[in-house]
C-alpha cells in the first residue's frame, strides 16, 4: 500500500467519489450533489492505493476547521480490504498530514458503529450521541502533538 493526497477533480479523485458514495452513501439511499463535491475544492483529500492496481482502496478528507483544529470525515475502505488494517492506516497518515500542516486537534463525527474503531486509535468521545445523515453519530476528538 502506498498513501498519497489526492488532487481535487483528478481521475484519482473520481475513484474517491465512487468509493465513498459505494461504502457511505448508496447503503443509506443517498447520494453526493454537486454543492458537496464542489466543497471539498480546498479539502485535504487522502487516499491508499495498492500498489500492484494503483486503484484506491481506503480513503479519507480533511476540513480545516481553524489554525488548529481539522475534521476528519468520509472515511471509507473498500469492502475486500475491510478488517484488514487499510482503516487504520488511513487514519495514521491522515494524523501525519494534519500534523505537518500544523494543526494540533482532529475531530469527526463518528458513526456509533464504528466509534470503537477510532477509540482504539485515541479518539474520545464529547458529547451526546446525535443522528446525521439517518444514523446515531458521536463527536470524537483526539490532540495530534
Amino acid at each position: 500500500m502506498f498513501f498519497k493526497i489526492i488532487e481535487y477533480k483528478s481521475p484519482e479523485y473520481e475513484q474517491m467519489v465512487e468509493l465513498r458514495s459505494k461504502i457511505l452513501r448508496i447503503p443509506l439511499g443517498l447520494s453526493f450533489t454537486e454543492e458537496q463535491l464542489a466543497a471539498e475544492k480546498d479539502d485535504i483529500l487522502l487516499g491508499s492505493f495498492e500498489e500492484k492496481d494503483k486503484f484506491l482502496k481506503g480513503c479519507c478528507i480533511l476540513s480545516k476547521v481553524d489554525d488548529l483544529t481539522i475534521k476528519l470525515r468520509q472515511m471509507a475502505v473498500s469492502d475486500d480490504f475491510q478488517g484488514k488494517g487499510i482503516g487504520r492506516q488511513v487514519i495514521v497518515f491522515a494524523e501525519k498530514v494534519a500534523k505537518e500542516k500544523g494543526f494540533k486537534k482532529i475531530i469527526m463525527n463518528a458513526r456509533k458503529s464504528v466509534e470503537g474503531f477510532y477509540g482504539k486509535l485515541g479518539y474520545t468521545i464529547v458529547g451526546d450521541e446525535f443522528i446525521e445523515v439517518s444514523i446515531p453519530h458521536y463527536k470524537m476528538v483526539k490532540t495530534i502533538i
